[in-house]
């Protein structure tokens, strides 16, 4: 099959519905082996009764490529090993890594409790640096052996990680978190033939009809800017090797629009030469902030 990912093997988590699905399909329609994965679990990540990673991986041999299923949790070390395992052991290889699963447990902050927190995190934050680590340390034993990989990894942000959301403390803490891993990621693997950039996306997926229902709504006519499909072009391109030399980057994109954002850089600044006094230190301050641009707004605010 000719395509842009022709050949090359990709492995998709959360890959059973909407954004994963969605990408795991672009992959394959250009020429992709894919490994789908989805634990099959509700939207506040309870165990569902259905396998949606089979329907995607049926979907996707049925329309000519090739496709198997993983149903493994990500988010522990064993479900992570296999999944990498699994691509290894059917194809004989890995080229791309796309980490996307996730799930909500909105909350303000005085109403969040600990299980909302520690759920949130583990899957967004653990379930991307589990799959990437095992990852890695396979590209890194190819590179070893005289093998070098063209190797991709995708991360799934938000613009909550990036500007804050407010109701969802413990997921924009998740997904400013999985930017910070890119950044680290994008920097330590590099010797070894890996690239590693994140996407902060804005489409529509169960996640998001419901927290933003009429944002994300489908229109009557003409172009749906929020259909999860308007994602995934990005992603392809930066799972494929066409996209050599782009690695630490963060990109919000949503419908028609691709945004390079420009994260946290030395902004207005003065040196005393000395300690100050904290009087002095707010008075400098207050200067340097009426010289600064201000943040963006907090998403719902």
């Amino acid at each position: 099959m000719s395509g842009l990912c022709a050949g090359r093997v990709v492995v998709v988590t959360g890959a059973g519905r909407g954004l994963g699905r969605a990408h795991a399909l672009a992959f394959a329609a250009e020429g992709a082996r894919l490994v789908v994965n989805d634990l099959g679990v509700g939207l506040n990540g309870t165990p569902d009764d259905d396998s949606p990673a089979a329907s995607v991986a049926a979907e996707i041999r049925a329309a000519g490529g090739e496709a198997v299923a993983h149903g493994g949790d990500i988010a522990t070390t064993e479900g992570a090993a296999s999944l990498i395992r699994t691509a290894v052991e059917t194809y004989g290889r890995l080229d791309t890594l796309v980490n996307n699963a996730g799930f909500l447990r909105d909350r303000m902050l005085v109403n969040l409790d600990e299980d909302d927190w520690d759920a949130v995190i583990r899957v967004h934050l653990k379930g991307h640096f589990l799959p990437l680590r095992h990852a890695a340390a396979h590209w890194r034993a190819e590179a070893k052996a005289g093998r070098a990989p063209a190797a991709r990894i995708v991360n799934t942000s938000s613009g909550a990680g990036l500007l804050g959301s407010l109701g969802q403390g413990n997921y924009s803490a998740a997904k400013a978190g999985i930017v910070g891993l890119t950044l680290v990621a994008a920097a330590e693997l590099a010797r070894y033939g890996v690239q590693v950039n994140a996407v902060a996306p804005a489409a529509r997926t169960r996640m998001t009809e419901r927290t933003f229902a009429e944002t994300m709504a489908a229109p009557a006519t003409g172009f749906d800017a929020m259909a999860p499909e308007n994602v995934s072009p990005l992603v392809v391109w930066l799972g494929s090797e066409a996209s050599a030399g782009v690695t630490g980057r963060v990109f919000e994109t949503e419908g028609g629009r691709i945004t390079v954002m420009e994260g946290w850089r030395p902004g207005p600044t003065a040196d005393s030469g000395t300690r100050r006094t904290p009087s002095d230190a707010g008075a400098t301050t207050l200067k340097l902030l009426a010289e600064s641009e201000p943040p963006g707004a907090v998403y719902g605010s």
